[in-house]
Formats: structure tokens, C-alpha cells, sequence
């Protein structure tokens, strides 16, 4: 097999995105990324859409190892189900945007201490990325923050870049993370807390990906505000998984067509929560000649999108995109 196999499981709302590349120098001739895990929240998974909490399929799918594990940004829709999956399949290596040093040092935050569901995830996500990380570590696996600017091969035949965060954006957050944990005070911690929380998407891993020539943009929840520091001539890919859950401000026309895509991804819940797969941009999407595919099963004028429990990509060496819904 010659092809790459990337999967986009249902989790809802959130994202968990399956890599698999053949490569004969790793376990069973597989290279196996995951880059996010969805929420962990049971309620998540309740209803007929097919969702499905990121362990489970890693399970039912029979994965036997995780060889990099991606946490773009400790949100509770992406780390929650990352920290259940590294339980099940302890990654070799994890790439997240904090250092592991400071994540040993991450006191338990009291859940409690939330005003509404938005902090109580929030709260909630922050301590699952501490344990992610220290529980990473204890099982032998390496924890690092990929630099931006970075390039190298991950398997045969598969190179990754990775565009960001900036340097100075990653200094920031790590200021701020430093001073949040350092608070003492009930009402200026959750201020803290509310002004971290508000601008994490755009603190996130952005990947773009190169499988024998065809590219593949992994933004994270990056919205259009978090593009600034990248050269746009470096963001042309093939597929694109639009940032933000393809809520309005996760792409615009110079933003798409900058990226040229020949297919979009769209991880948004089947409620359309929070405006996710916006009509608006998916109009866009659609008016420049790109293939919608979702996640989830979001009501989207002129798509049909059956119930599944992942949108499973495949990526031919001859630079053909094939994708099929799976139940």
C-alpha cells in the first residue's frame, strides 16, 4: 500500500484526526499520528449522528500503537479524548504548545471555582493537558514544542512544516500560563482564565503536511487572525481542514484563496453548534470549486452527508484525494 490514509473520527463537536502512512521501519509497516482527540464529555457522544469518543474507534479500528501524538491547543474539544487515547496507546512522542517542564509544575486547578460551562471546560481541559503531558512522560514517550519554521520527514515519503505558533506567540502564552497559575486571587484568576481561554485558537499547531507532493493545511482552531506571521504563498495545500470549526471567522476568500484547496474539511458538530459551518463560508467554500467534506453531519445547503463515525481520506502517491464516510 502506497497510500496515506487520513481519518477525520466524529466526535462532534470538536476534532481527533487519524494519520496513517506505510513505512516498513515502523511497527507493522504503519507510521500512526493523532493529532487531537475530541471532547471527553459523555454527553458529546449521545445521538445518531455517529459520533464516537476518539478511544473507542482507536479500539474498534484495532490501532496498536500511536508513534506522535499533536495536542494543538488544550481546549477540552481537542485535549479531553487526546488524554483517554494516550491511556489506551501511550504516544513515543508528543508535541504540544506548552513545555513539558512547565506542565510538571501545573497544580490541579479546582473545577469548582467555575462561573459557567465555559470555564468549567476550560478549567477541565487545563488539568487533562498537565496530565496528558506528565502521564506522556512517565510512560517513556518524549514531550516537545515544535518549533515554528521546523521541517523534516515524520515517515517515508511524508514531510511536515510546521507554521506555527511564532515564536513570540508562544513566549506569550507561556507568560500568561505563568501568571494564571501563579494567581491566588479568586476574581483575577477567572479574569486570567477568561482572557486565556478567549485567545487559545490562535495559539494553535498549525501543520502543513507533504505526502509525495500533495499538501494537506492542519490549522488547529486557528482563525483568520491567527494567519498574520505566515508567508500566505506557504499555505497552498491540496486538502484543507478549515480552522475554528468552520465557524465565520474561520476563513475568508483571501484566505481560501490563498490556500487553493481542492477539498475542505469541516469539523463541525451536527447541531452547528456556536455557528459552526457557517452557510456564509460554506458558500465560499463551494464557489471556489472545493470539495465540502464534514467531520460530523452538519445540515449544509447542497450536501448529503450520511451518519458516520469518520470521514476517512485516502492520498495516492500520484496525488489523487479519494474520501468515503464510514459508519
Amino acid at each position: 500500500m502506497e497510500e496515506l490514509k487520513l481519518t477525520f473520527v466524529n466526535v462532534g463537536y470538536g476534532e481527533a484526526i487519524l494519520l496513517e502512512c506505510p513505512d516498513p521501519a515502523f511497527p507493522a509497516g504503519t507510521f500512526t499520528m493523532l493529532i487531537d482527540g475530541g471532547g471527553a464529555d459523555e454527553t458529546e457522544f449521545v445521538g445518531e449522528s455517529g459520533r464516537l469518543p476518539i478511544a473507542d474507534y482507536l479500539r474498534r479500528e484495532g490501532t496498536k500503537h500511536i508513534d506522535l501524538m499533536v495536542n494543538t491547543h488544550p481546549h477540552e474539544d481537542h485535549v479531553s479524548g487526546l488524554l483517554n487515547a494516550a491511556r489506551l496507546l501511550p504516544p513515543k512522542k508528543l508535541w504540544q504548545t506548552l513545555p513539558p517542564v512547565f506542565c510538571r509544575s501545573m497544580r490541579r486547578l479546582d473545577v469548582s471555582l467555575a462561573r459557567n460551562m465555559s470555564q468549567d471546560k476550560f478549567l477541565h481541559a487545563l488539568n487533562d493537558c498537565a496530565s496528558l503531558s506528565r502521564e506522556t512522560e512517565e510512560a517513556g514517550g518524549a514531550v516537545s514544542v515544535p518549533r515554528p519554521g521546523w521541517s523534516g520527514e515524520l515517515c517515508q515519503g511524508l514531510r511536515c512544516t510546521v507554521l506555527g505558533p511564532s515564536e513570540q506567540q508562544l513566549a506569550d502564552l507561556l507568560t500568561r500560563f505563568e501568571a494564571l497559575y501563579a494567581e491566588t486571587d479568586e476574581e483575577a484568576f477567572l479574569k486570567k482564565l477568561n482572557a486565556l481561554d478567549a485567545m487559545l485558537n490562535n495559539r494553535s499547531v498549525i501543520l502543513l503536511l507533504d505526502y509525495k507532493g500533495t499538501r494537506i493545511l492542519l490549522p488547529g482552531d486557528t482563525n483568520l487572525a491567527g494567519y498574520g506571521d505566515i508567508d500566505p504563498a506557504l499555505l497552498r495545500a491540496d486538502l484543507f481542514k478549515v480552522g475554528h470549526h468552520g465557524q465565520r471567522d474561520g476563513a475568508d476568500a483571501a484566505l481560501l484563496d490563498a490556500v487553493q484547496p481542492k477539498a475542505v474539511v469541516c469539523c463541525a458538530s451536527s447541531d452547528r453548534r456556536y455557528n459552526s459551518a457557517e452557510p456564509g463560508l460554506m458558500r465560499l467554500i463551494a464557489e471556489r470549486g472545493a470539495v465540502r467534506l464534514f467531520s460530523d453531519c452538519p445540515p449544509v445547503e447542497g450536501e448529503s452527508i450520511p451518519p458516520h463515525s469518520a470521514l476517512v481520506i485516502t492520498v495516492g502517491a500520484a496525488g489523487k484525494l479519494s474520501w468515503e464516510y464510514i459508519a
